[in-house]
């Protein structure tokens, strides 16, 4: 019986052995980058800053005009990345409309109206985002029921329960908070007098999404889970606990932007948030991430939330009716999807050729 052998990338880089040099690989071509899942995102994003730079002038490109949609896009990233994750997964969470205004709330009503420090209020609402993560990941993968029908119900779930215990506790929809100190600085700030300290925030989960994604094995997992679930799980991937895991980190996502705002905005509302229901998959779509799942990146979901802020602020600095930013949503969604459709058939033509000249 022959000795067991480690594996070559199991021994220090002196105990390898030896491998010849080969060939680089070539560089990235402009075909090859024109077949990411960024590409028509990029594109899209590239078109929609000149226009509203050349009708929007110089105000348009100041500090205070890029503050203006620059904002827009933290808050709304934030709850984009795990949203779309979600999508490239193969699912839906339409909760999140009511997981923002129950943490705002949660918080407000914690530290704010009962006077316990603001810490235990941060914490109640993440932990609010959590649960309903948590009940929603659980209940897809043991219903089987799809999981826009899903987070639906607890959309209105959740916004049935905020509106009736924020009335029982507090006796108003809308409640007063006063923070000061590290909460203030870290959560409901302004840098510069400008900037929204969630900017950073949004750096920071967009750091972790990527790596999550495209660094790590559960990032292939997720790919395989929305390019074919039942596959995935026959080869090991462990659906059901990712899918949990997704919904818990959308949850959280969410919860975290409610709080925030409350924190800078020093009061909480039972109707925030639901603009983030359909403004997340917008942007996540544009951003190209495809509906049916297994196709999409991290830098993309970044594109296209940029993209659908400028549009969303950038109207107002080209003295056209504000009412015209939905117009151009509208399209900028269905050319995308129709763009994301003709990439992806790109890609996996490409793909199929490059199998062909191997064999």
């Amino acid at each position: 019986m022959s000795p067991s052998v480690a594996p070559p990338s199991s021994l220090p880089l002196s105990s390898r052995p030896a491998v010849a040099a080969g060939p680089r690989p070539p560089a990235p071509s402009l075909g090859r980058l024109v077949l990411r899942p960024e590409a028509g995102s990029a594109l899209g994003l590239l078109a929609v800053f000149a226009i509203f730079a050349w009708f929007g002038g110089a105000n348009f490109l100041s500090a205070g005009g890029v503050a203006s949609w620059l904002n827009v896009a933290a808050g709304l990233g934030i709850v984009a990345l795990p949203i779309g994750l979600l999508m490239i997964a193969g699912h839906l969470d339409l909760s999140i409309g009511s997981i923002i205004p129950a943490a705002s709330i949660t918080t407000a009503i914690i530290a704010g109206l009962f006077g316990a420090p603001i810490a235990l209020g941060i914490a109640a609402a993440l932990g609010v985002g959590l649960l309903v993560g948590f009940v929603n990941g659980l209940l897809v993968v043991r219903t089987r029921l799809p999981s826009f029908v899903v987070t639906l119900a607890t959309l209105f779930a959740v916004a049935g329960l905020t509106l009736g215990l924020s009335i029982l506790v507090a006796g108003s929809t809308s409640v007063a908070l006063r923070t000061e100190g590290f909460a203030k600085a870290a959560l409901g700030q302004f840098l510069g007098g400008r900037f929204q300290v969630t900017v950073l925030w949004w750096l920071l989960a967009v750091l972790v999404a990527w790596l999550v994604l495209h660094h790590t094995r559960y990032g292939n997992w997720i790919f395989a889970m929305g390019g074919d679930a039942e596959s995935a799980r026959a080869c090991g991937v462990p659906t059901e606990r990712l899918t949990i895991a997704l919904y818990m980190a959308s949850g959280a996502a969410a919860a975290f932007v409610g709080l925030s705002q409350a924190i800078l905005y020093n009061s909480a509302q039972v109707s925030a948030g639901q603009s983030f229901v359909f403004n997340s998959i917008i942007a996540v779509v544009i951003g190209g991430v495809l509906l049916t799942g297994g196709f999409g990146s991290v830098l993309g979901i970044v594109l296209g939330t940029v993209t659908f802020a400028i549009v969303n602020q950038g109207i107002y600095f080209t003295g056209l009716d504000a009412n015209w930013a939905s117009l151009i949503i509208g399209v900028l969604l269905l050319l995308a999807v129709l763009t994301n459709n003709a990439f992806r058939k790109l890609a996996l033509a490409y793909s199929a050729r490059r199998e062909g000249d191997r064999g």
